[in-house]
């Protein structure tokens, strides 16, 4: 019965993700390029509001005992209105209309590290108040932190964007500008070097969230066999990263330029998933934590890049198409770190750790040939000069 339980939640699991990760690409996709024109205000409001439907469907089926595909149908109606994705997508946009580009991967920093707070509180928090009363009372708190969150956004948050126009939603044109992003025959040096980075991200957000599913798996097993309190510690670990990468990116940005302090991140991520996956002690296991410090740096330096590439009047269009990539991530990941690991038992147990170290050489490799083009060509970079060489 116990085996028949756990074959079922993995699959309502699959459809239920995979049904919001469709559903959602083609929500944030239309809503971010969208906000370009009307504003980030209802590209904020309208996910949180989804969200709090999802919240409520959710205590309906707990509270009246329905069938679990009522799960799926609350999914489905969050991903309409944008979901998790576009609330990214939309904070991120916010954050570039805000800021110049001197201050702009520091603020996304802020940003990212606020996740990882969130999420470091929510991992403690939400445990244990769920081992105390059960399932349903936490999420009335998901319900209500959604329902503040949409009208903070709809009463209180100050519009980004500073020439608003009225649009349609339903057109195709909205799809069109992501899909010019990428094509746009008159930025060619800026459109291959959107390409490159959007890999580079793809591929090191895969690799964060897989090893990420891992951790704990790994600390349960032989050698380590860690207690619930040592696990505790770990996640804790993890998440502060976050925090640890943000304060080490505005040091070193004291003294460097942001590709080499994306280099340094990625050289502590490398090195802290290869101690990791050759931890047989629990003292090694937090070493490899502890050399993860700076593993977050990264992301903000190629989130930040991407969005100075294009125009003040796409970054709606960007961050929806890097939303969209974030989310395949997640699939991905899933899908490869989560197979790879039991097959890998048998020869070495942390080889999916070992794995990520030597997919994230990859992106390590993009950065820096980048960099390298851009010192010698003076390209990559969005400028309204139409004779600029980086629109040429």
């Amino acid at each position: 019965l116990l085996q028949e339980v756990e074959a079922l939640v993995s699959h309502w699991n699959l459809y239920i993700n995979l049904g919001g990760f469709f559903v959602g690409l083609f929500s944030v996709t239309l809503f971010g390029p969208w906000s370009d024109s009307v504003g980030r205000r209802p590209a904020l409001v309208l996910p949180a509001v989804g969200m709090a439907i999802q919240a409520a469907v959710y205590l309906l089926v707990m509270y009246l005992q329905l069938h679990v595909a009522y799960f799926f149908l609350g999914r489905l109606l969050s991903g309409l209105m944008g979901d998790y994705n576009l609330i990214l997508a939309s904070c991120f946009a916010y954050v570039a209309d805000t800021t110049d580009k001197h201050t702009r991967t520091f603020r996304v920093a802020v940003l990212e590290a606020c996740l990882g707070v969130a999420g470091m509180l929510a991992s403690i928090g939400g445990g244990q108040w769920r081992k105390a009363q059960g399932y349903i009372n936490p999420f009335w708190l998901v319900l209500a932190a959604s329902l503040a969150a949409a009208l903070y956004a709809a009463f209180c948050l100050q519009e980004s964007v500073k020439q608003q126009k009225p649009a349609r939603l339903f057109t195709l044109s909205h799809y069109k500008a992501v899909y010019r992003l990428y094509t746009a025959p008159e930025r060619l040096s800026s459109r291959w070097t959107l390409a490159l980075y959007s890999l580079a991200f793809f591929l090191l957000v895969t690799v964060h969230f897989g090893t990420k599913d891992l951790f704990v798996l790994y600390e349960l097993g032989s050698p380590l066999c860690w207690a619930s309190d040592l696990i505790g510690y770990g996640s804790a670990a993890s998440y502060l990263a976050y925090l640890s990468s943000l304060g080490g990116l505005r040091l070193l940005q004291l003294c460097l330029e942001d590709t080499w302090v994306a280099e340094i991140g990625l050289i502590s991520n490398i090195s802290g998933l290869v101690v990791i996956s050759l931890a047989t002690t629990t003292p090694l296991m937090f070493t490899g934590y502890g050399i993860l410090f700076l593993s977050m740096a990264a992301t903000p330096v190629i989130r930040a890049k991407l969005s100075r590439l294009v125009s003040e009047m796409e970054q709606g269009a960007l961050f929806a198409s890097v939303a969209c990539v974030e989310g395949l991530c997640s699939l991905v990941a899933t899908g490869v770190f989560n197979s790879l690991y039991p097959a890998s038992l048998h020869f070495m147990r942390g080889f999916p750790f070992l794995f990520g170290a030597i997919i994230l050489l990859i992106p390590s490799a993009i950065i820096g040939w980048i960099e390298i083009w851009d010192s010698d060509h003076d390209y990559g970079h969005f400028s309204d000069d139409p004779l600029s060489p980086a629109d040429g």
